[in-house]
């Protein structure tokens, strides 16, 4: 099975190309050309960033870091319909266990009731918010999903600052990891 480029999720249908990278979808796509032209600045301001971000508060409670990027997955399902994702959330590590403990409920209640899909997806998706769960970044090394995000908010704001210098105005808003 393919790998999204970008996130590392697996792509079991569908997804994008572009050359000879695959994406799960069109946001993953630009978050990796945000990746890829940031990748020209210094390797000291992509840390720097990296490093605010860890050493911010959360966002969710308030208290002390360190943060990183964690994933929780869902499913939902009605008959022979289901809906399955995964979705990122930058805090610590006590809001990050409660997010996936809440969508374990969520797919508890919501992912069982679509004919084939649900039945698959929904163990699937409790069992990888059980890994996420056990995962835990070190102080020293943040996780690539907190790497790629860092990269997209810098690039977004370098595209934005970009966007209004050409307009006259030279401020450029602050990441925010929320």
């Amino acid at each position: 099975m393919a790998g999204c480029a970008y996130c590392g999720s697996t792509i079991l249908f569908g997804g994008m190309r572009s050359g000879s990278q695959r994406f799960c979808d069109r946001k993953c796509a630009q978050k990796a050309a945000i990746a890829e032209a940031v990748k020209r600045l210094p390797g000291d301001a992509i840390e720097q960033a990296i490093t605010e971000i860890r050493r911010g508060n959360c966002p969710k409670c308030g208290g002390l870091g360190p943060l990183d990027a964690r994933r929780y997955f869902e499913v939902w399902s009605a008959l022979f319909m289901t809906r399955w994702s995964s979705k990122t959330q930058v805090s610590c590590h006590s809001c990050a266990t409660r997010r996936s403990l809440g969508a374990i409920a969520y797919c508890l209640l919501l992912g069982w009731w679509g004919f084939p899909w649900g039945l698959v997806m929904t163990p699937a998706q409790i069992t990888r918010n059980l890994k996420a769960m056990r995962e835990r970044s070190t102080d020293s090394q943040p996780s690539r999903t907190l790497r790629n995000y860092a990269i997209t908010q810098l690039g977004a704001r370098i595209a934005s600052a970009q966007a209004a210098g050409a307009s006259g105005s030279i401020a450029a808003p602050a990441i925010n990891p929320g």
